[in-house]
């Protein structure tokens, strides 16, 4: 079983379901993106997602794109990635996925990556612009390596799409909530709940909803029919605005959301 698949089955067993949150490396600087993901651990999150900044962010929203182009112009490099999950895992225990659009991963080379990343401890990779057809040299390295993979499930994914991704994925199938960026949403598109059933019907044991997510009470209600929920744009605006404080309580009070 995987590190990830592991942590959220465990609160499948204790309480309703994992929190998963997201941050990217390097911001507002190295350090304080470390010490930012570990109290997140401290203070309820079952799983970290580390973004990796990007030049050409098509799937993130404005809060995330400008939190990624602060770490880019503090200059970021990739290996400061494993840099931070390294740091991370010596301070907590959860596991450690890193989301990346495919093409760092590519220019970096990908054995490369995938040996780095194993090295610094890290669980696996988010790729959301890398499907499974197209993924083969990502389907070997990880393999090789026991890294995990999750793909991404979209509500206009069709049965044959979402069969590949339960198939492929390793850890938990990425549940795209609604159509569109990453950012805090009043209300979820209903279309989380019929995707999970659909995914369901393809064989999914582990699927997190994320995109849109944002209050504790969001979080009870999709764990009512997922294994877990992801949280973004509201963990990098807190960090914004607060600092680390401000991300560790709202992570304590995103985490009642669970059952905790």
């Amino acid at each position: 079983m995987s590190p990830v698949h592991e942590a959220i089955a465990a609160t499948k067993r204790d309480r309703d379901g994992a929190l998963i949150s997201y941050l990217p490396v390097g911001f507002p600087d190295l350090d304080a993106s470390v010490d930012a993901a570990v109290a997140l651990v401290e203070n309820g999150v079952d799983v970290l997602e580390l973004g990796l900044p990007y030049s050409d962010p098509v799937m993130d929203g404005p809060v995330i794109q400008a939190a990624t182009q602060v770490a880019l112009e503090g200059g970021f490099r990739i290996r400061d990635a494993f840099t931070a999950v390294e740091r991370i895992r010596s301070r907590v225990d959860a596991p450690v996925l890193l989301m990346t659009y495919w093409n760092p991963v590519v220019q970096y080379g990908v054995d490369r990556f995938a040996d780095d990343l194993a090295s610094a401890g890290g669980a696996g990779l988010i790729t959301p612009d890398l499907t499974v057809d197209s993924g083969a040299d990502w389907l070997a390295a990880s393999d090789r390596t026991g890294l995990d993979r999750v793909f991404l499930a979209a509500p206009t994914s069709t049965d044959e799409r979402l069969r590949l991704a339960v198939e492929n994925s390793r850890g938990f199938v990425y549940t795209v909530s609604t159509m569109g960026i990453t950012g805090a949403r009043e209300d979820l598109d209903a279309a989380a709940r019929t995707l999970i059933a659909r995914l369901r019907e393809q064989g999914a044991d582990s699927a997190c909803v994320g995109i849109g997510v944002s209050t504790a009470e969001q979080i009870a209600e999709i764990l009512t029919y997922a294994d877990g929920a992801i949280v973004g744009s509201v963990f990098v605006k807190a960090l914004a605005d607060g600092g680390v404080p401000a991300v560790a309580e709202l992570g304590a009070r995103l985490a009642a959301g669970t059952g905790r």
